[in-house]
């Protein structure tokens, strides 16, 4: 399954919700590692969709690719 860039930052914005409200250091720091490793699986699937973007124009412009319709 193909997770969503949009699925992955709500998951990073709970986890930043959830230090946000936490009472205990521990809870806070997991909360906080949870949020960085959303927020880089999330950066990762822009820039992975990002390249295939860039290479599917430059494809196009190169007439190796037949635009959309």
């Amino acid at each position: 399954m193909a997770l969503s860039y949009e699925f992955l930052i709500e998951r990073a914005d709970q986890a930043a919700t959830e230090a946000s409200g936490a009472k205990l250091d521990n809870v806070r720091e997991r909360a906080l590692r949870s949020e960085k490793a959303w927020r880089a699986m999330a950066n990762q699937v822009r820039e992975v969709a990002d390249n295939r973007e860039t290479a599917r124009v430059e494809r196009l412009a190169a007439g190796s690719l037949a635009p959309l319709a």
